[in-house]
């Protein structure tokens, strides 16, 4: 699998995540709508191939992404 290459929204959506955030406190606080939130997730967890929110954190971490 090559290097995830995450859009500035989708690295600012699973830093909030990573800070425990739910997906309404993500919308509200990005103004945007829950359904964008949840969007721009199921993306980048396709684009790494993995199932739930949890193992594409894990995947972003190992691959320096995002950090904790």
């Amino acid at each position: 699998m090559g290097k995830a290459i995450l859009t500035k929204r989708e690295k600012e959506i699973f830093n909030h995540l990573i800070s425990n955030k739910t997906t309404k406190e993500i919308a509200k606080e990005l103004n945007i709508s829950e359904k964008t939130v949840r969007n721009h997730i199921s993306n980048v967890m396709q684009k790494l191939g993995v199932k739930g929110r949890a193992c594409a954190v894990i995947e972003l971490i190992k691959l320096k992404e995002i950090s904790i």
